[in-house]
């Protein structure tokens, strides 16, 4: 559900996002999981893309497809944090098209981050790792 999410990043889709059956085409689905992340990283944690020592990869990725979105729509990606560790974090993403509480797909996707040049696990910075605290999943069924 929409509301699960601590975050929503609204994206336009784009003309070349549609493919020949009409919709939007899988791909796409995980540049706008990246644009949901990175845009957070930036906005909040401070990341800069050119010059941070420490960046974030990613590892693995996973959508799960529920129903079409298509250009022109301005969906919304949710996001929340499902698991921090010392170099990586596990975000959960959904896929909103506008006014649906259920999400058209559904996802994960693995950031570990490392040294921009030795490409070797490092720390998550503070200021990012505080970042991605705001995002945090909580089970309601425990509070």
């Amino acid at each position: 559900m929409r509301d699960a999410y601590a975050h929503l990043q609204a994206i336009t889709t784009r003309w070349k996002d549609n493919d020949v059956y009409g919709h939007v085409n899988n791909v796409e689905y995980y540049s706008f999981f990246d644009t949901a992340i990175n845009a957070w990283l930036i906005e909040q944690g401070g990341l800069d893309i050119e010059r941070s020592e420490t960046i974030g990869v990613c590892v693995e990725s996973h959508c799960d497809y529920k129903d079409a979105v298509a250009f022109p729509e301005t969906i919304e990606v949710g996001l929340r944090v499902a698991h921090i560790g010392r170099s990586s974090v596990r975000y959960e993403l959904g896929v909103f098209r506008p006014g649906s509480r259920e999400p058209a797909a559904e996802g994960w996707f693995v950031h570990v981050f490392v040294d921009r040049q030795e490409r070797r696990p490092r720390d998550i910075p503070e200021a990012i790792r505080a970042a991605l605290e705001r995002l945090v999943a909580h089970d309601d069924k425990a509070e």
